[in-house]
């Protein structure tokens, strides 16, 4: 399949009118097959099921393309129970001309390794997603520890079936992603320190164990890596009537503000620590941002939910700014104007990284270009987080875009493994008196 080439100057026109290329989130099913505490979709959730009719996917893929959005994701529940569909769905939205289209899965495929025809099993799958037009696509992994991550999500064997299928997807010319989805798993079997008691010690336990995650998925085989931010609102913004329902009430995946920020300074460093070794899409800009929110600072880049990112629940085609504010439908996606939207008030509620992350990296741009001098003198007066959003940029153009089907360019990121020091020294703020 032909690769169409990212339309830098639609991208452009968008900066240059306030606003950034155009994402869609679109939940293609809300099943799941696997038993993860952390998710409220996880099997042994009990509510009404639902999955996208095939009419109207193909009507959301079809607006997409016409409203210009650069960057479709189809996620679940498990989106690989429709592995078929959503391929077929891929295929359409890039000979639509939509650069980036992106999906993932809990693992469950790749259980039975012991079994004689799973290396086929591997080829046909791998075959499927290279002709799909997919450019991203990535793996979840909770932990370091294979059995901790299994016994979540109650999927025996996917991490040895990982490590023997992935180069069957080199074979191919993919390179998936493997997905953190940060919870209290992420530092060890072992429990944290009190994090109010010993920050110091807290933070050291999820950067350790962060750094055994990162090593851990390189020796799989797996050259790109990502973390998912927790999915667990705080409690005064539980009003906001989730639509999404990967968000969780379970200790696992519930942080205090202070446990926030030691844990986004601990993935800093780990992130820091490998970024020459890995792909790894995290932002550190966006990072520090986060802490910052945690810590009771004003989020000085908003999310961009419901201006240029836009989330569709499994069951029909009503669009939202987020999956997280049900109570602000927008209307049916392919009859939204999305230039004409009425710009919602700026939200910080929750920290979905596929909306967060790029509101952070383009929040910079943007100011520049609406405000040149004022935007110029805060980048000045704020050089910590200016100094990691320039990094950042560099880093990102150093990953080719982070594609499923570009393997890393170490020499590229050889550069990185300088920088890191820069950043695994980071002071361990107070959270601020409430």
């Amino acid at each position: 399949m032909n690769t169409p080439r990212f339309p830098w100057r639609k991208a452009l026109g968008r900066l240059l009118r306030g606003r950034v290329p155009a994402q869609l989130v679109v939940q293609y099913t809300d099943r799941c097959n696997a038993l993860c505490a952390q998710c409220g979709m996880n099997a042994r959730a009990r509510f009404l099921r639902s999955t996208l009719h095939a009419d109207a996917a193909v009507a959301l893929v079809d607006a997409a393309a016409e409203k210009g959005v650069l960057a479709l994701s189809f996620t679940g529940g498990e989106p690989l129970l429709y592995l078929g569909e959503i391929a077929e769905l891929s295929r359409r939205a890039r000979a639509k001309g939509i650069p980036l289209v992106r999906t993932g899965t809990n693992g469950f495929l790749f259980r039975g390794s012991e079994r004689p025809d799973f290396s086929d099993r591997m080829r046909h799958l791998a075959e499927t997603i290279a002709e799909s037009g997919l450019n991203n696509f990535w793996i979840s992994l909770d932990s370091a520890d294979a059995g901790l991550h299994e016994q979540n999500r109650g999927l025996p064997g996917v991490v040895r079936g990982l490590e023997k299928a992935l180069p069957a997807f080199r074979e191919f010319g993919l390179f998936p992603a493997a997905n953190l989805g940060l919870n209290r798993l992420a530092g060890g079997a072992q429990p944290a320190p009190d994090a109010e008691a010993d920050p110091e010690g807290f933070q050291a336990h999820f950067r350790d164990g962060l750094r055994r995650f990162f090593s851990r998925v390189e020796s799989l085989g797996f050259s790109t890596a990502n973390a998912c931010y927790p999915m667990s609102l705080p409690e005064e913004s539980a009003s906001r009537e989730a639509v999404y329902a990967a968000t969780s009430a379970a200790d696992m995946i519930r942080f205090s503000r202070a446990e926030l920020a030691l844990l986004y300074a601990a993935l800093s460093q780990a992130v820091a620590g490998f970024r020459h070794r890995l792909r790894i899409f995290t932002p550190l800009s966006a990072l520090l941002a986060l802490a910052r929110e945690a810590r009771g600072q004003a989020a000085r880049f908003p999310c961009r939910g419901g201006i240029d990112f836009f989330f569709v629940q499994a069951g029909g085609l009503t669009a939202y700014p987020c999956g997280y504010r049900g109570s602000e439908p927008l209307g049916e996606f392919p009859d939204l104007d999305l230039a004409r939207i009425p710009r919602a008030a700026s939200c910080s509620a929750c920290h979905w990284e596929c909306f967060r992350d790029p509101s952070v990296l383009a929040g910079p741009v943007l100011e520049l270009l609406a405000h040149p001098l004022a935007g110029a003198a805060r980048l000045f007066e704020d050089r910590e987080l200016t100094r990691l959003w320039l990094e950042d940029l560099r880093y990102y153009r150093a990953c080719n875009g982070f594609g499923l089907r570009v393997p890393p360019d170490f020499f590229a990121l050889a550069h990185f493994a300088r920088s890191q020091d820069r950043v695994a020294g980071a002071s361990i703020e107070p959270a601020p008196a409430r």
